[in-house]
Parts: structure tokens; C-alpha cells; sequence
């Protein structure tokens, strides 16, 4: 299963334009940035939560699937 749902935690695969949660001031998401995937549209784009490391939201904004590697982080069994 390699769609990406709700609550996925996901990578940026390129850097991003975004706007700073609180302050509203222009800031720059980088490649490899980590988000968690809070809503899906038409798994074209997704609404991502990007937190500092105390888990405080400085951003979140709509990313197209492209631009999003999903990270996995537990076994998934293939059928044969």
C-alpha cells in the first residue's frame, strides 16, 4: 500500500514556500523537512503539519503528492 493516508508521516521531496504558522512571515520548508498528513485531496495534494521538535506547529500548508515521500517506518508483508 503506497498511497499516502491521513496521519502518514511524510518527507518533502523538494523545498517549499510557506508562510510561518504565528508570525505570517515567509519561510522556506527544505527537502527532507517532516510533516504528518492531515487531510487528503483527491490524493492530488495533501494538508501537512510541520512541528518543531517539542511538536509546536510553525506551518501548515497544502502539498501536491509529487512533491511528498511517504515514510515507513513498519513491516508491511508482501502477498504473493
Amino acid at each position: 500500500m503506497n498511497e499516502i493516508q491521513e496521519y502518514d508521516l511524510v518527507a518533502l521531496t523538494e523545498d517549499t514556500n510557506a508562510t510561518h504558522k504565528i508570525t505570517k512571515q515567509p519561510i522556506l520548508l527544505r527537502r527532507g523537512q517532516l510533516g504528518t498528513v492531515l487531510m487528503s485531496f483527491d490524493s492530488t495534494a495533501y494538508l501537512i503539519d510541520f512541528t518543531d521538535s517539542q511538536g509546536n506547529t510553525f506551518a501548515m500548508e497544502t502539498i501536491e503528492s509529487m512533491k511528498l515521500l511517504r515514510l515507513i517506518n513498519e513491516l508491511e508483508l508482501v502477498h504473493n
